[in-house]
């Protein structure tokens, strides 16, 4: 069956279509007033960064991480999302959020604290492990934020899809399914970091010998920039790991894409042997090898399963199929309070809904380095009007425009399919608004961002003026979904959770490293 049959199909039952599973990673830099990274620690009145089921950090202390549960409502995820933003800003102080992807503002290497999860085993690996991200890829490097975007199909999508199925077809099926959509995702995905991407500039510490080829140009002080970029996040200037670029992780299949990824967490690395494991009594990364653990891995899309306690996320593939996909290629959006809209999510719907219907080849290491180079190409001057995208690796030659028109031409039958299942009219509300955004690439979030930070002379300056407008805004509003009361419940019950995991702990920290990787042995 081809893409309209498919949908067609799924049509047929509207719970396929309205009760999509979502939910969203917020990360945001914690800033002084002044505009300088917070030296302070992760605050007391958040709870656990280790249990905090709504708020945690990232990389760093001062690398705030805000969680939503899946939600199957549009309007509820993004209201979770601001209410859990509120009661952060309620135990800030004097601080604000960051509102953009690049960092700003960062001195050195040291003035980065690490995330700090307590004294488990367990909270001690996560420390541990970004002790390894530091050594490996430097500490500014990895407080560059994003916003992930958790997304799954309901039964009601595979039945349709399927009929009926025993249960472990049924599994393999939806791992295909998913498979194919990841496929589809590295083939035409480049269309969000060409609306969405929002960091077509970024400060002068970022700038390695791999931009001197590019030419980029400079306003204000340390600010550079490149004319038609759309998500330097993206590219060779943010987070990178050149040692992953010779792993052969495939996409055709979930035992191609365990197999690729227990290969990598095994494949030792002389670049990451000259750093040592434990020096001087003191460790400075988990192993040796390419990947230290399979999160490590670098990629704008992961296949996922919740894991079970203790269990990795490759076992829980194993386990179980894949159950969800991250998407991970979208740029905090700093016109945006909570770092995400309503047009970004829905879009996302819309475009996830249509790479999973569409037919999808399978596709070899030479041609997924094509359709990354399509991504590259579009990360670095994708508002060129000019610039040609590659069909695969032999195929014609169009333009952004051109391509980005026939996608939305079949966008715009899932969004009324969508909007045929709810009853109303907001996914082609949203696709005709964004759909000026392909002929226009003023309109997209790149060039709206250059054009303010060329008025302002640099990133500094935008950035503190966007940080307190949304400072305001979530201030000013009332919580909507979840109430004070609930997120002080769960500061209580973090720190409770942490302290019967502390508790708990009947290895040493080197015997638990040892039984945790005693597989790789």
């Amino acid at each position: 069956m081809d893409f309209s049959q498919r949908l067609q199909q799924i049509s047929a039952n509207p719970d396929a279509l309205t009760q999509i599973g979502r939910g969203l990673e917020r990360e945001a830099l914690r800033i002084t007033p002044q505009g300088g990274l917070s030296a302070q620690p992760h605050p007391a009145g958040l709870g656990s960064a280790l249990t905090n089921k709504w708020v945690t950090t990232d990389f760093a202390e001062s690398l705030l991480e805000f969680i939503t549960p899946v939600s199957h409502d549009v309007d509820s995820l993004l209201t979770q999302l601001s209410d859990i933003h509120q009661f952060t800003y309620s135990k800030l102080d004097q601080e604000s959020l960051w509102p953009m992807s690049m960092p700003c503002f960062v001195g050195k290497e040291d003035d980065i604290t690490l995330a700090q999860y307590g004294s488990s085993n367990s909270g001690r690996m996560k420390t541990l492990y970004r002790e390894g991200l530091k050594h490996r890829y430097g500490s500014v490097m990895q407080v560059i934020s994003g916003v992930h975007f958790n997304f799954s199909f309901p039964d009601e999508f595979w039945q349709q899809l399927f009929g009926d199925q025993a249960e472990q077809e049924r599994r393999d099926s939806v791992s295909d399914a998913y498979f194919g959509l990841i496929r589809n995702y590295y083939r035409f995905g480049w269309l969000i970091p060409y609306l969405f991407g929002a960091s077509p500039a970024l400060c002068g510490s970022f700038l390695n010998k791999s931009a001197s080829e590019l030419n980029f140009e400079q306003v204000g002080c340390g600010t550079y920039f490149l004319p038609n970029a759309t998500a330097l996040r993206l590219s060779d200037l943010g987070y990178t790991n050149h040692e992953q670029s010779s792993l052969k992780i495939g996409f055709n299949s979930l035992d191609q894409y365990l197999e690729g990824l227990q290969r990598a967490i095994r494949t030792p690395s002389e670049e990451f042997a000259s750093i040592g494991v434990k020096v001087d009594g003191e460790y400075r990364q988990l192993n040796t090898n390419v990947l230290q653990i399979e999160n490590e891995l670098y990629a704008p899309i992961r296949p996922k399963r919740v894991a079970a306690d203790g269990e990795k996320p490759s076992e829980a593939l194993s386990r179980g199929g894949v159950e969800y996909i991250e998407v991970r290629s979208l740029d905090v959006n700093p016109f945006s309070p909570i770092g995400i809209t309503a047009d970004q999510v829905r879009f996302l719907d819309l475009f996830l809904t249509w790479a999973v219907l569409s037919p999808s080849d399978r596709m070899d290491d030479a041609e997924l380095e094509c359709w990354r180079d399509n991504w590259n190409r579009v990360v670095l001057d994708g508002r060129n009007p000019e610039l040609l995208l590659k069909i695969g690796c032999n195929g014609e030659r169009l333009t952004v425009q051109k391509w980005g028109q026939r996608v939305f031409a079949e966008l715009e039958q899932v969004a009324l399919a969508m909007d045929e299942a709810a009853g109303n009219d907001s996914y082609q509300q949203t696709i005709q608004r964004l759909k000026t955004w392909i002929d226009d690439p003023e309109l997209t979030l790149s060039a709206r961002l250059l054009n303010q930070i060329k008025q302002q002379e640099g990133i500094g300056r935008v950035g503190m003026d966007l940080a307190n407008v949304h400072a305001s805004a979530i201030k000013e509003r009332d919580f909507a979904f979840y109430s004070q009361q609930e997120f002080e419940q769960e500061v209580e019950a973090s720190n409770s959770r942490q302290t019967e995991i502390e508790q708990s702990d009947t290895l040493s920290f080197d015997e638990f490293l040892d039984d945790y990787f005693a597989d790789l042995k």
